[in-house]
This record gives C-alpha cells, structure tokens and sequence, in this order.
C-alpha cells in the first residue's frame, strides 16, 4: 500500500491520498526513522504518502476506512486491489457486510491480470453449492481496467437477496 500512496502522491499531490495504519506496522511498512525515539507519528512523510492517520490496531483501521466510504458520496465503494491475507480478510468482511445490509455501497474486485480468478470461480462454485444466492454472487462486482473499476462503483446495484436487517447505527 506503500507504493500505491507514493505514485497517487507523485501524480496528484498529499491531499490525493489518505492512509489508514496500525502503529505497529509503521516500522515495516513505511521509511520509519529510528532516531524518531520511536514516535511513528514522526516518521511518515506526508509529501511521500499523503495524509495518514496512526491508528492503534487494525480493527481502529478497518473501522476508519469503512466508516469514510460508507459516507462517502455517490459512486463511492470498496475497491479490491491484488494483495495478500489482509486484503482478502477485509474485502471478505466488506462484502458480507453489504450482505446484511450493514452497507449499501459496491464492492469491486479489480482483476488485474486475472488476479482475483480464483476467488471469481470460488464464489461460482459457492452458488452452485447452495451457500451463496445467484442474486449475492453480484455483490463482487468484477473489473478488468482503471475505467472499468469507476463504471462498476457508478453503477453498482445492490442485491435483491441482501438480508432486510436493522443495524443500530453509531450516533
């Protein structure tokens, strides 16, 4: 995610990018200084990386990140890029959330060389098993370019199968 901030950065300036991470992870994921006295508030360029907020542990992050595009305006949504465990936890967890309605915003799988093609056929096989509807397979919506990714989160609709559950909202 580093290097994603760094080129946004690069092309459209520090107000371009907002990151979101545990303090933790600071020393490994950023240029993190030693001579900070490990204060990783003051090791993060925000002319590098944009605005970053350090956030105690990762359920503090994913809570923030969640909570930004969830009141975020038209068109706005979750975006899957290639990664690893992380990034399939909480796209995992974002997806189901619009499942049970805690969300009403698109999740889109950005497909990159066909990176996410094995997830694509696991949730065709799911279907086929019975243990997601035809109607939630949609809920992943899939893109195969930059264009396709803004089309997919301007056009998004949410599944007529998503559960009708009230969820206390945060005041």
């Amino acid at each position: 995610m580093g290097e994603l901030a760094r080129t946004l950065v690069s092309l459209a300036g520090p107000d371009s990018v907002h990151g979101v991470i545990p303090a933790a992870l600071v020393k490994r994921e950023q240029a993190f200084d030693p001579a900070s006295g490990g204060d990783v508030h003051k090791t993060i360029d925000e002319h590098i990386y944009g605005r970053t907020t350090v956030v105690r542990d990762m359920h503090t992050r994913k809570q923030m990140m969640a909570r930004e595009v969830i009141e975020g305006g038209p068109g706005s949504g979750f975006v899957a890029l290639s990664g690893g465990y992380g990034t399939l936890e909480e796209l995992m967890e974002v997806t189901t959330w619009n499942q049970l309605g805690i969300h009403n915003k698109g999740v889109v799988l950005y497909n990159v060389q066909g990176y996410w093609n094995g997830l694509i056929q696991w949730v065709k096989t799911a279907v086929s098993s019975g243990f997601i509807s035809k109607g939630n397979a949609g809920i992943l919506a899939q893109a195969d370019s930059a264009e396709d990714v803004v089309m997919c989160l301007k056009e998004y609709k949410n599944s007529q199968d998503r559960f009708d559950l009230e969820w206390e909202k945060d005041e």
